[in-house]
């Protein structure tokens, strides 16, 4: 479920898989329409804010499908996510990262050797940090006010999210979601890293939302921002992460894009 950056970025991408929360829905009849509303009041108040400002988490369930596209140094990588089983396929020109719904899985294209992220982790890693902030909509997690943020003269009000005990790889990650005070979007997001060595595991790392644009009446994310970090606080920003060819769509992945194939191995 966790969903990030290597050490040797300092700006570690935390990644944890969460399994997708069922919301309560309830069918309205108006006239001869049928309208499915999801009611969201297990979340606290200023958290439906900030998900009605991303498009609402009704919208965000209906969907199935979500795929978007990065530039690496070793071209194109794709990460497509089945967003109800969270069966991923991250597709890059010399490697490929899967996961078919119970094991991650590692192939590589070419006689090199992998150096990238570990698939036990790295299968969801730009997933769940995209996903935000629909993300923290999923089963197992708990919520509470935290401190704001003050950076650059904006205080951004904060919700400080934990996970119960054995839910996804590392359930000790807390992260911090700052929102805008006017427009109740997501713009910072902190967090803790605890599977990197090395890494101070209380020590919260940050990143930056501030850039959006919306696909299929989801507001998400153009680019993500990693900044540097000292005593809980972000201070000087880093080079952005840029996502390209964005889709998300109500029709489901074919289930075979997420099986191990034939040369691959699986990752314990």
């Amino acid at each position: 479920m966790k969903q990030l950056f290597i050490a040797l970025t300092l700006s570690v991408f935390l990644f944890s898989c969460k399994t997708e929360t069922k919301s309560e829905a309830v069918t309205e009849v108006n006239n001869t329409e049928k309208q499915l509303e999801v009611k969201s009041t297990k979340y606290p108040e200023n958290l439906v804010k900030v998900f009605d400002a991303h498009g609402g988490l009704d919208v965000w369930k209906t969907m199935k499908s979500l795929e978007f596209t990065q530039d690496k140094p070793e071209g194109k990588e794709v990460t497509i996510t089945d967003l109800n089983s969270r069966k991923a396929l991250i597709e890059s020109p010399n490697h490929a990262i899967g996961f078919d719904g119970q094991k991650p899985w590692l192939l590589n294209k070419t006689e090199k050797e992998y150096k990238g992220y570990d698939p036990k982790f790295g299968y969801n890693l730009m997933f769940y940090f995209y996903s935000m902030p629909f993300i923290m909509a999923d089963n197992g997690i708990n919520y509470a006010e935290t401190e704001p943020l003050v950076f650059e003269g904006v205080t951004y009000p904060g919700i400080k999210i934990t996970y119960d005990n054995g839910v996804g790889e590392t359930p000790e990650d807390q992260y911090l979601l700052f929102y805008n005070p006017n427009t109740y979007k997501m713009e910072w997001l902190g967090y803790t890293v605890n599977f990197v060595p090395g890494i101070d595991t209380k020590e919260f790392h940050f990143r930056r939302y501030n850039d959006w644009q919306e696909v299929n009446g989801l507001i998400l994310p153009n680019s993500i921002t990693g900044y540097g970090y000292k005593n809980d606080k972000p201070t000087e920003a880093k080079s952005p992460n840029f996502f390209t060819d964005v889709k998300i769509t109500t029709e489901a992945p074919n289930a075979s894009l997420f099986e191990k194939p034939e040369n691959a191995i699986f990752v314990d």
